[in-house]
């Protein structure tokens, strides 16, 4: 690797640690499980950027199955929990399916 290679390398390589750490930190403070659940889904982006990197400078492939499947994972994880938080709010109060009976 020659050195504009290395210096580009350690570059993005800061870049994604400083994205971790503060990914790492909206996981910790929250305030809600939705905004948890998108840290945790940027977090799951940072690490296949990191695989990505590391496949493009040792030019290896074998990590290509690796990068799919993280990504089909992050992907499945988060529409599964925006179903949920969806049906969870659209879901009547039982204070408001007792007033509709009553009319």
């Amino acid at each position: 690797m020659n050195s504009i290679e290395l210096t580009v390398a350690w570059i993005i390589g800061v870049v994604l640690l400083l994205a971790a750490l503060l990914t790492l930190a909206r996981i910790i403070r929250g305030p809600s499980v939705l905004d948890r659940v998108v840290a945790s889904d940027v977090m799951v982006s940072i690490i296949v950027s990191v695989l990505a990197v590391e496949a493009a400078f040792t030019d290896h492939s074998t990590t290509l199955p690796i990068l799919i499947s993280l990504s089909l994972i992050g992907f499945i994880g988060s529409v599964a929990v925006a179903r949920f938080v969806a049906r969870d709010r659209d879901a009547p109060s039982p204070d408001q399916t007792t007033r509709r009976w009553r009319r």
